[in-house]
């Protein structure tokens, strides 16, 4: 993996409904391609998403092999204080990438 893009407002009064956009990069094989010689391509996927905001789960998502290589999420929460949202993907096994965003609520 090679990256992750985060886009959250910096700031939003309390109580605004805020656009969330996530993206990780990542190759997401289904395990049913093959390569150019026949051999089976060994399934690599993410499988679960979460995001959250306060102690609170926000957002999350399961995925399956038909997603897409590197998945774009796009989600809304509402500002309710000043905090850090947590940003966490898993794959199959097991294996956690983390990232952080800060905002402050007016």
């Amino acid at each position: 993996m090679t990256g992750i893009r985060i886009s959250v407002p910096d700031t939003a009064p309390a109580g605004e409904i805020i656009d969330i956009r996530v993206m990780i990069q990542h190759p997401m094989e289904s395990g049913f391609r093959r390569d150019n010689r026949g051999g089976a391509i060994p399934r690599d996927i993410i499988t679960r998403f979460e995001c959250t905001y306060a102690g609170e789960t926000v957002f999350a998502a399961d995925f399956h092999p038909a997603i897409a290589a590197n998945p774009l999420l796009s989600f809304h929460t509402r500002a309710i204080e000043s905090g850090v949202l947590e940003f966490r993907w898993t794959d199959q096994d097991g294996q956690v990438w983390r990232e952080t965003a800060e905002i402050t609520v007016t």
